[in-house]
């Protein structure tokens, strides 16, 4: 789904401008970033939490070569999904 669908999708919903839509849902993702930059956690009741973890040093592998390389430590970001999302994606 891209952003556009979501201002479509809210926009047959509310049926609120979709100019003013597409600022909310710019807003939101805004707040989201900036979060994420901040490395706050970030919850969403019944949808989940996204925050950033750092992977800690590696080796991996190329998988054509078969050559190991290090891989240095990183953060990423995670998504753990709400306990009800999962419950409703399993048919609970």
């Amino acid at each position: 789904m891209t952003k556009a669908e979501i201002v479509d999708n809210v926009h047959s919903t509310l049926g609120l401008t979709k100019k003013d839509i597409a600022k909310v849902v710019d807003d939101v993702f805004v707040s989201i970033k900036s979060n994420i930059l901040a490395k706050e956690k970030i919850k969403i009741s019944g949808f989940g939490n996204f925050e950033v973890k750092l992977r800690g040093r590696r080796v991996g592998r190329n998988p054509k070569t078969g050559e190991e390389k290090v891989i240095e430590p990183r953060n990423v970001v995670v998504f753990v999904p709400s306990q009800l999302l999962k419950n409703k994606i399993n048919g609970k």
